[in-house]
């Protein structure tokens, strides 16, 4: 431990906390919201009796869960501005940017999870209430918006708050966009001042702090979810 220089991180806490904690929130926030609303899509389309919606679904969500995230990101960053230019006609590959990517990339992928559990979701609720909704002359769409989507995310809600704490985690992946992050930043420092093991065991803490803290926050709410029910 006397190799140990521990002083570097306080110099470093409000680059660690302003730019790197900053972005890896932001970008938790954005990816979570996004990939909510695509997953709840897809998880309706992915329910729905015509297979011309169902199959497309269904085959990008076991696709994305396939995958790993990592290679998403890759395939994301280096092959979509060929893929783009091709599709518009331009000589030069089209540029779309490392934050871009990473927003885009996160979303569609957690996409994938988010529709798995919103499905699960919206089958735990009993038909008889759709019916109900039905007779009191509610159209389909209405009774899903109006009866079904409120109760489904109040049961999902443990489950969606624990995919996002992994997304929180995951949005360390994007050091290989260069992308400065909370562990981005990190390494950055560390690299400049010598210091990474102090930096890493840092960055491993704080993680384990928030992830910790909001797991067990995600307990709480879950039972009283339960005793509501």
């Amino acid at each position: 431990m006397g190799k140990f220089d521990f002083d570097v991180i306080w110099t470093a806490l409000p680059y660690l906390f302003k730019t790197g904690m900053t972005f890896t929130l932001t970008l938790t926030v954005l990816a979570a919201v996004m990939g909510l609303a695509l997953g709840t899509l897809l998880a309706m389309m992915r329910l729905s009796r015509f297979k011309i919606l169902s199959v497309p679904a269904g085959i990008y969500v076991n696709v994305m869960r396939s995958i790993p995230l990592l290679l998403v990101i890759f395939w994301f960053y280096f092959l979509v501005p060929y893929i783009a230019a091709w599709i518009v006609g331009s000589p030069t590959p089209l540029r779309v940017g490392a934050f871009n990517s990473a927003v885009i990339t996160f979303t569609m992928f957690e996409a994938a999870y988010f529709c798995e559990i919103m499905r699960a979701g919206i089958q735990s609720i009993a038909r008889g209430q759709v019916s109900a909704g039905m007779a009191i002359g509610l159209s389909p769409w209405q009774g899903m918006r109006y009866v079904v989507l409120p109760q489904a995310f109040r049961n999902m809600i443990p489950a969606l708050l624990t995919r996002v704490i992994i997304l929180f985690q995951d949005t360390s992946l994007v050091y290989v966009l260069s992308l400065t992050d909370f562990l981005g930043a990190a390494s950055k420092i560390g690299q400049r001042d010598g210091r990474l093991v102090e930096l890493y065991l840092f960055v491993a803490v704080v993680y384990f702090v928030i992830c910790f803290t909001a797991s067990r926050l995600v307990k709480l709410l879950e039972k009283r979810t339960r005793v509501l029910r």
